[in-house]
C-alpha cells in the first residue's frame, strides 16, 4: 500500500507506528488532565487505551488508516496519538498518470490529542507539518481533510491557524465524548494550497 512502517521525524517530535508498547504512555498522557477531552472519546485507563490501540491496528491492517504515537524527541515521552485515516484510492482509468498507484489520492488527519504539557507547543504544529508534507509530497494526495466537534472551539481555532479551509458542518456525523451523535465541522487543504500552508507552518514552528 505504500503506507507500512512509516516513521516521520522532526526536531521536536517523532511520529512512530502506534503499537501496544505505547499503551502505558497513552495512559500517562491522558491522566494529567482528563478535562481536556470533553469533546472527543479519548481512552482513560489501561483497558481503554489497549482497546484504542487494538482498534487503530485493526484499521491499519484493513488498509484504512496509518496510526502513530507522537513521541517527544527530547525525552522519548509519548505525548499523544494521531493518524492518517479514511485513505481514499480513486479508480483512475488506464492511461491516466495516477492509474495503478498504491498510495492514497486523498486522506484525513485526525484522532489527534495531546497531553496537557504539549498543548500550545511546537509539538502539534510540527506533527501536522510532518504529516501534511508526507501526504502532499510523498503520496501526492489531492486533498487532506480534518473534522472536529462543532463545539470544540480550541480545535477549530487550531485547524484554521494551520491553514485549513472551512467546508461546512456534517450533522450527526460521529459519536461525541458524551456518547451522542455530534455535529462535525469539516476543514480541508488541497494540493494547490500546500506550498503556502507549508511556508506558514514552517514560520509558525520557528516562532514556537
Amino acid at each position: 500500500m505504500g503506507t507500512e512502517a512509516l516513521v516521520l521525524s522532526g526536531q521536536h517530535v517523532r511520529l512512530e507506528p502506534l503499537d501496544h508498547r505505547h499503551v502505558d504512555g497513552l495512559v500517562a498522557a491522558t491522566a494529567t488532565d482528563p478535562t481536556l477531552y470533553q469533546w472527543s472519546p479519548v481512552p482513560q485507563g489501561k483497558v481503554a487505551a489497549r482497546t484504542y490501540v487494538d482498534t487503530a491496528l485493526a484499521w491499519r491492517d484493513a488498509g484504512s488508516a496509518v496510526p502513530f504515537a507522537i513521541v517527544r524527541v527530547d525525552d522519548g515521552v509519548v505525548i499523544g496519538p494521531t493518524r492518517f485515516w479514511n485513505l481514499e484510492r480513486w479508480a483512475w482509468p488506464q492511461g491516466n498518470p495516477r492509474h495503478g498507484r498504491d498510495v492514497p489520492d486523498a486522506c484525513e488527519i485526525g484522532y489527534t490529542w495531546l497531553t496537557r504539557s504539549a498543548i500550545r507547543t511546537a509539538a502539534n504544529t510540527e506533527a501536522k507539518l510532518l504529516m501534511l508534507a508526507h501526504a502532499f509530497e510523498a503520496w501526492q494526495v489531492l486533498r487532506v481533510c480534518f473534522h472536529t466537534d462543532t463545539r470544540n472551539q480550541r480545535s477549530r481555532a487550531a485547524l484554521e491557524r494551520i491553514g485549513g479551509k472551512f467546508e461546512g458542518i456534517l450533522r450527526a456525523h460521529r459519536m461525541a465524548a458524551d456518547y451522542i451523535a455530534r455535529d462535525s465541522v469539516r476543514y480541508s487543504i488541497v494540493a494547490a494550497e500546500w506550498p503556502a500552508v507549508k511556508q506558514h507552518l514552517s514560520h509558525l514552528l520557528c516562532q514556537q
